[in-house]
């Protein structure tokens, strides 16, 4: 068994060297430049991606706005149709959805993209996740404006009621923030330089500059004399 070595008065070993400190698996190799990077682009793209989710309520109206529906005229035996609504309808709903939150993610990338000062990881996160957060109030609201007949309104008889909005195909919430990444990352690749055409930031001037930590020059430096202690004051 390995005695451990003989420590002096202060702590470190006899032979005066101090102990070797091993360092973490965190603290290994050179951190990442980006972090910085993001860290000041974090507040833009909280911003940003609330502004996107706020995309979603004019959304949600157009959806509501030009989705098909059918109305039905309530009669003792159940409900007529008034005139041919198409078998397909449920589909249509969802391929206005679809094309509405389509152009919304295209818009998005494209805006996100003149964001020139702040490109990088931080926006392009804050795009998928505002256009995410944009559909789904999109849906909710379109949803919300187009509900269905209740019971009451199906026993009313001579009244006339409209089918509900409804979206069938949850997959579509992906359309939106698909085509906004999609259309930031081909732009990325189309950058012709490799810091995404980003303005670098103007650097601090430095102290010397306005000639506060300049040293004066060496005409302006008094020599000091030394007075003769009997012509000192109080000498």
């Amino acid at each position: 068994m390995t005695r451990p070595p003989a420590l002096d008065g202060g702590g470190l070993p006899a032979s005066g060297e101090a102990p070797a400190v091993r360092r973490g698996w965190w603290e290994s190799g050179p951190r990442w430049p980006g972090a910085a990077e993001i860290r000041a682009d974090l507040p833009v793209a909280l911003r940003l991606a609330g502004a996107l989710a706020l995309t979603g309520v004019p959304a949600g109206l157009l959806w509501w706005w030009l989705a098909p529906r059918a109305q039905y005229d309530v009669v003792e035996n159940g409900a007529v149709a008034v005139g041919h609504p198409s078998p397909e309808l449920l589909a249509a709903d969802d391929a206005v959805y679809t094309l509405v939150l389509a152009g919304l993610g295209v818009l998005a990338g494209g805006g996100a993209w003149l964001l020139r000062r702040r490109r990088g990881v931080a926006v392009l996160v804050a795009l998928a996740v505002g256009m995410t957060l944009a559909a789904v109030v999109a849906w909710q609201l379109g949803e919300l404006l187009g509900p269905g007949p209740t019971q009451a309104d199906l026993a009313d008889v001579g009244s006339r009621v409209t089918t509900s909005l409804t979206l069938g195909s949850l997959p579509a919430l992906a359309v939106a923030p698909f085509l906004a990444v999609l259309v930031y990352v081909v732009a990325a690749l189309l950058a012709p330089s490799e810091d995404l055409d980003r303005p670098e930031e103007a650097p601090l001037p430095r102290p010397d500059a306005a000639g506060l930590g300049a040293p004066p020059p060496a005409s302006a430096v008094r020599p000091l004399v030394d007075v003769p202690p009997a012509e000192r004051p109080g000498g």
